[in-house]
């Protein structure tokens, strides 16, 4: 029988890169180092969903959460320190919304996780994004009315960004599978002890 891609310890998570008592800090770790080259490269088109998908996977919802807001806060940090977004009501309120986007779809993400079978990983880590970029960009769309930039959301727009989620998810995902296999923190060893 074939070994699953990152392979459940029942516990609920799906993604086990690294022991459990050192998930949070790997998590946090991968996501915001993502965060920081996706905010270079992507500026205002982060790969949140992606990013809330991967620590709903791999921690319960309250870590995961934390983690989450540390990846957005170094989006928020590069984006006003050197890409130099202006300072003025309407950016500020937008990163907020980006930030409460974000949580919003690492909640769904790890809702659906919760609900889906343990088994055949692959699969159901993209039910699960597309349940965290649906949310994702619902939240985003519910605060055009007050913020304006509704030109943002034409389906090529948003379909370009959904993609671009997906192909992150699946970097982070085989990022956490080199790691797994690699085993540099020696989790074999310290998990049979």
């Amino acid at each position: 029988m074939t070994r699953g891609i990152l392979p459940s310890r029942g516990d609920g998570c799906r993604i086990h890169p690294v022991a459990p008592r050192l998930a949070p800090m790997f998590c946090f770790a991968l996501l915001t180092a993502s965060c920081a080259r996706a905010s270079f490269a992507f500026a205002c088109a982060t790969p949140f969903a992606a990013f809330a998908v991967v620590a709903a996977a791999m921690l319960p919802l309250r870590p995961a959460l934390l983690v989450v807001t540390g990846a957005w806060l170094v989006n928020q940090t590069i984006g006003f320190s050197a890409l130099h977004y202006p300072i003025d009501g309407s950016t500020i309120a937008w990163g907020l919304v980006i930030g409460a986007a974000a949580l919003v779809s690492t909640a769904a993400a790890s809702a659906v996780l919760r609900m889906l079978p343990q088994g055949r990983t692959p699969p159901m880590m993209m039910v699960a994004l597309a349940a965290a970029y649906g949310t994702y960009e619902l939240a985003l769309l519910a605060a055009t009315p007050v913020l304006g930039g509704e030109g943002a959301f034409t389906l090529a727009i948003v379909l370009r960004i959904g993609l671009t989620s997906a192909v992150w998810l699946a970097g982070l995902v085989a990022v956490c599978e080199i790691v797994r296999l690699i085993d540099p923190f020696g989790r074999k060893g310290a998990m049979s002890a």
